[in-house]
């Protein structure tokens, strides 16, 4: 780092201000990861200082650099300028602050304190973190292109993409812990509400044709084979896929992670999340879910050892909810603008179950207005039919085996199809309803259903892993613990995107649009190799503010190097 004259002000009690005039240079803290002021020396009062002395020191020094005195300081000819690299500097910068104020950094080097390990996986690690949040991109790419020609990360410079690999390894044998001291440091950085765990799955499908088969042992492990087909999430039935689910909280902060095979149905997967949740001890916790968690094993499980939950149903498969819970009279009570609720009791004792009835106008009167369409074409294809004008055995096997009309028709005594009112009528018991069932009886009908609208939490999380910036997808990996560790590394991407998001009330996208405006240029000047970063908007100062992150220095740094020497 290069020294610099230091000037500091006091102000005294009577309002009079005082500077003082210091050598001073900037040193790195390996140990604590941030630069740290040094002073050489100290030149005392401003108004005392002899400036004589000052200006023989400038001369002295100027003519061990070979620097004319005599020449103007200004009006003169500028130097020469070569611009050799423009870097990306505000997502890096703003990265760097969230994986330490996160906790991720300190939990990664805690466990690889405890692991005797003396590789740069930490720098890794959050050079991979930091490249998902800017412009994802394979390892390969990141090593060979983000981190030598994009990025402005002197620290992690140097980085080979195997180096990468074996963080990745390293991750995937301490992600338990690392989550779980991240997790305890957010909770308690941002006050987060965990009485609500909002959990769902997702899918990840591969460009592969066959699925894995055998498991891999690796570091003592057995790791099950992860690319497995089952159903779908994306409609991808046919590709071998894994199962990524995540428990967050009602704040959208990601809790905690796990990897799957890809033909593990849902509702298998509650009983391991209920009991690596009731590990970390979150104290009162109620699990919320969709309807691919029902059944009657699930909430025989979720109760246990005073659990709590509130899951969605799926109505049209249960009798007793189409039965007992649709038909039961009764008057709704407004909760928000769109959402109307209704509590049912079902059964009597310790058998007796809670369901909460949940009504949106706007949807029913949607769903109304599209199946009102989807009538009226299925009264042309039957008036059809009637006129001859189709063939009628194939025009009639169409109708009553498509997706759209057949739920709305049977046949008579001949065979021939027609419109049944009595499912139309059922179908409009259906409409702009949901159905959620809850055992915790401290909580109003008002806060289940709230509590279950919650969910699109989750939904959004995983629309930024899949859809939008992190890009989970496309997957290079084929070993199972290679497929965790990348999916556990997009989810420490996510933390620090939420946590940015928390902080500045605002969506990531509008965050890194100002971000990206931040760059570091270096360039060559009078046989020095200088590093300046951009003018800082206002909108990314405002941004840098919120998140706690102090102004860069405008020159970013300094190297001497002597004439004619090529750049790094």
């Amino acid at each position: 780092m290069g020294m610099y004259l230091r000037v500091t002000e006091r102000r005294n009690k009577d309002g009079s201000k005082v500077s003082y005039y210091a050598l001073a240079e900037n040193v790195w803290n390996a140990e604590a990861k941030r630069s740290e002021t040094q002073v050489v020396h100290s030149f005392g009062r401003a108004d005392e200082v002899d400036r004589a002395a000052l200006e023989r020191l400038v001369k002295s020094i100027n003519r061990v650099l070979d620097v004319d005195t005599a020449a103007p300081t200004t009006g003169g000819a500028a130097p020469d300028i070569e611009i050799e690299r423009v870097f990306e500097l505000g997502v890096p910068l703003v990265a760097r602050a969230l994986w330490e104020e996160l906790g991720i950094g300190p939990a990664i080097r805690r466990c690889m304190a405890e692991g005797d390990l003396a590789a740069p996986h930490e720098t890794a690690l959050f050079a991979m973190a930091a490249n998902r949040l800017e412009d994802p991109g394979s390892k390969l790419a990141c090593a060979s292109r983000w981190l030598p020609d994009v990025a402005w990360l002197p620290d992690a410079a140097g980085l080979k993409v195997d180096q990468l690999y074996r963080a990745l390894d390293f991750l995937t044998m301490w992600t338990s812990e690392i989550e779980h001291d991240v997790f305890l440091r957010t909770a308690d950085l941002f006050n987060l509400d965990v009485d609500l765990i909002f959990y769902d799955t997702t899918t990840a499908y591969f460009e592969i044709d066959e699925p894995d088969e055998e498991p891999q042992e690796w570091g003592g492990r057995l790791f099950a084979p992860l690319r497995r087909r089952g159903h779908s999430k994306e409609g991808r039935d046919n590709q071998p896929q894994v199962i990524i689910a995540l428990a967050v909280s009602r704040d959208g902060m990601p809790v905690r992670s796990w990897v799957l095979p890809g033909d593990t149905a849902d509702v298998t997967t509650v009983e391991k999340i209920k009991d690596d949740l009731r590990a970390w001890r979150l104290g009162r916790c109620v699990f919320v879910g969709d309807a691919g968690m029902y059944s009657a094993d699930n909430l025989a499980k979720l109760s246990r050892g005073l659990g709590r939950y509130i899951l969605a149903v799926p109505m049209r498969r249960l009798k007793e909810v189409e039965t007992e819970v649709l038909t039961k009279p009764g008057r709704y009570k407004p909760v928000a603008d769109n959402l109307q609720v209704k509590e049912v009791w079902v059964g009597e004792g310790e058998r007796r179950r809670r369901y909460v009835l949940c009504l949106n106008p706007e949807e029913a009167a949607r769903q109304r207005q599209h199946r009102e369409l989807v009538l009226a074409e299925v009264e042309e294809e039957l008036a059809l039919l009637r006129q001859g004008r189709q063939d009628h055995p194939k025009g009639a096997c169409h109708l009553l085996a498509s997706r759209r009309y057949g739920r709305y028709l049977d046949t008579d005594y001949l065979g021939r199809p027609k419109l049944d009112k009595a499912k139309i009528k059922a179908a409009e018991k259906f409409d702009g309803k949901f159905v959620v069932i809850t055992n915790d009886d401290t909580l109003s009908a008002d806060d289940v259903a709230l509590g279950y609208k919650g969910g699109w939490i989750i939904e959004s999380c995983f629309r930024r892993m899949k859809q939008t910036g992190l890009q989970v997808r496309p997957m290079f990996h084929w070993t199972p613990r290679r497929i965790e560790a990348h999916v556990r590394l997009c989810v420490l991407a996510l933390q620090m995107q939420r946590a940015a998001e928390i902080r500045c009330g605002q969506p990531w996208g509008r965050i890194a649009h100002h971000l990206t405006g931040l760059k570091a240029i270096r360039y060559t000047a009078e046989n020095r190799t200088i590093v300046q970063r951009t003018k800082i908007s206002p909108e990314l100062a405002e941004i840098l503010k919120k998140l706690g992150i102090s102004t860069p220095k405008k020159i970013v740094s300094v190297d001497e190097r002597p004439a004619g020497a090529s750049a790094a």
